[in-house]
Parts: C-alpha cells; structure tokens; sequence
C-alpha cells in the first residue's frame, strides 16, 4: 500500500470507534440497569410529590432579550481577537505595509457599531430587567 492510503488508517479507525462506542455503551447500560418498576418510579418525579400545576411555565420576553443581546455581543467581542494578534504582526505588514491604518478604521467603525447596537438594545429597554 501506499503511504497516502496508510495515512488514512488512523481516520478510518476513529470513525468506526466513534459508531460502534455509543451502541456498545447502550448495550452495556441496558443489560446491568435493575428492571424493577413501581408505581413511583413510573411517575415524573421520582421524590414521591405529586407535581402541582401545568408543566409549562411562562417566561417574560426580557429573559430572552437580554440572553439573545449577551450573546450578541459575546460573539461580536470575539471577532477583536484576531484583529489584535494581526494588528502589529509583521508577517502582515510585510505583506499589506498599510495594513495597521486600514485595520485600526474598520475596527473604529466596528466598535462605532457595537456602540450604535449597545445605545439601541439600551433605549428598547432590553437592559431592564424588572418591569
């Protein structure tokens, strides 16, 4: 064989590790579980409650507003990462001589516009958290 095709046997055995483990996990568990069901275990809570009132709970849309604004700008923060570590590289500046002034615009009127979403979410009132 040739050393192309031997390169791939490392992938070829993962892969058929990572089908088969989770069945042989599922077998193991359904052959050592105690098969024993009772009136208690076959409810929804296992403490002996019964539940009171209906399983579905409203939330306030202010949860969701201020989760949904958390991780928008958690992401976007995230793209300041790479912008740093190529800012004063110079490999890059090798490459792009004007790259620090192009780059150090477009993270201004990145920042501009975090600050735009930031003043917007504020006004809507999604940072208020009793009403």
């Amino acid at each position: 064989m040739t050393d192309a095709i031997l390169d791939y046997i490392p992938i070829g055995v993962m892969l058929i590790l990572a089908l088969l483990i989770p069945f042989v996990i599922l077998f193991i568990v359904k052959q050592i579980t105690p098969r024993n069901p009772a009136r208690f275990k076959n409810t929804t809570y296992e403490g002996g409650k019964d539940p009171i009132g209906g399983a579905q709970v409203r939330f306030n849309v202010s949860y969701y507003l201020l989760a949904i604004v958390f991780v928008l700008f958690d992401v976007e923060i995230l793209f300041l990462y790479p912008w740093a570590s190529c800012y004063k590289n110079p490999e890059v500046l090798g490459v792009f001589p004007a790259f620090t002034s192009v780059a150090l615009f477009e993270m201004t009127l990145f920042i501009l516009l975090l600050l735009v979403g930031y003043v917007y979410a504020w006004k809507k009132g999604a940072f208020i958290w009793m009403r």
